[in-house]
């Protein structure tokens, strides 16, 4: 005769074991474990976004494509780590979507750029405290936000190659771009691919770019350039000098400087860095006939903040290089002359008081005897 305790007991166990078989399939066919997590939240959303012929027309007139390539998204840094299309798109989640209140492309721009503090805060904070934010503060638009630098759907890992980070900044600053590639460092990274010149992150920084054209920037202009020119072993690389920062230093110019540095660093002042000689974006090498700094080009560079000074004004200076026998023989003697000279009439000096010291003391002790 069958219990009916126990045929409840046994179809109990029956029904979990379904239930445990049920749910260990769920799992394995779970998108969320699959290989590339991407695809299908991608997938679903390029079934209309994939259509080239997708846009809407914004109330400003302008007609905004729709249309997102899945080569393009595929091979973006976000696609293969599973950051998915409502990541970015925080207000769509369903279909049909939403109604949008965008008034141009800018506009829609701005807003889903704001997104990417989720993500990144540290730079996104950074980027807040930019001039480009300041200027979008005071009312211009087009001023770069992380999209207009990164991409949207196609973010690809910053700064490869090199030289797309100055085909970036180009976008917007197009005239500065076209002296880059002319000059040392532009044409260097350009047709070379020498990847230790310096590019526009190198010197205005990344996402906290400041203003250049304020006093604190200026001050703190030299030691930019040593970051590379101090630096004896990519100096030395290509032949260069390595002191060209400590003669600087010593100079009237970088003894002024300095003090300006130190304690008004907030206040303009017209003595020389090396944007002023060299030029700020044009630099070029002293070979070359366009440089600044140029021998045929190099007095109406000192005209520029010595009026009227004359040919033998650049005559006497030396450049940034050490008095040698060499390069200046006629400074080298003069040099070794006061070198030798000055210290031996110290020791004279030194001598002359030590003697009338003791001859004092001298005198003082024979007054004493009865």
């Amino acid at each position: 005769m069958n219990n009916p305790i126990l045929q409840r007991q046994k179809f109990g166990l029956f029904t979990a074991g379904v239930i445990a078989l049920l749910v260990s399939l769920l799992f394995v066919v779970s998108p969320a474990s699959a290989g590339n997590p991407t695809q299908k939240t991608e997938n679903y959303c390029l079934s209309c976004h994939g259509d080239p012929k997708l846009n809407m027309t914004l109330p400003s007139g302008e007609v905004l494509s729709l249309y997102v390539s899945q080569d393009v998204i595929g091979h973006s840094v976000h696609s293969p780590l599973g950051i998915e299309c409502e990541a970015c798109h925080t207000d769509i989640s369903t279909y049909p979507h939403p109604a949008q209140s965008f008034q141009n492309k800018r506009d829609l721009s701005r807003t889903i750029y704001l997104a990417c503090q989720k993500c990144h805060p540290d730079n996104f904070q950074k980027a807040q405290d930019s001039m480009h934010a300041t200027a979008a503060a005071k009312g211009n638009m087009q001023a770069a936000i992380c999209t207009d630098c990164h991409g949207a759907h196609d973010v690809q890992i910053p700064g490869k190659p090199r030289s797309s980070i100055s085909l970036t900044c180009s976008k917007c600053h197009a005239d500065i771009y076209a002296q880059y590639k002319q000059s040392v460092h532009g044409s260097a990274l350009i047709n070379e691919n020498n990847q230790d010149v310096p590019v526009c992150t190198d010197c205005h920084g990344v996402h906290n770019i400041q203003d250049p054209t304020t006093a604190a920037f200026r001050v703190q202009s030299p030691e930019m350039c040593a970051r590379c020119h101090a630096d004896p072993q990519l100096m030395g690389k290509y032949g260069l000098p390595s002191d060209v920062y400590s003669i600087y230093k010593t100079s009237w110019h970088g003894v002024d400087v300095s003090v300006y540095k130190s304690r008004w660093p907030t206040i303009w002042h017209d003595s020389a860095v090396c944007t002023d000689c060299h030029g700020i974006h044009d630099m070029r090498k002293t070979t070359d006939p366009a440089s600044h700094v140029n021998p045929t080009n190099l007095l109406a560079t000192c005209q520029k903040c010595h009026p009227g000074t004359g040919p033998n004004w650049t005559d006497a200076w030396t450049g940034h290089n050490k008095i040698s026998l060499q390069r200046t023989p006629f400074l080298f003697y003069v040099d070794a002359f006061y070198s030798s000279f000055t210290p031996f009439i110290l020791w004279i000096c030194i001598i002359y008081v030590v003697l009338q010291i003791i001859r004092s003391l001298v005198d003082r002790v024979r007054r004493s005897l009865p």
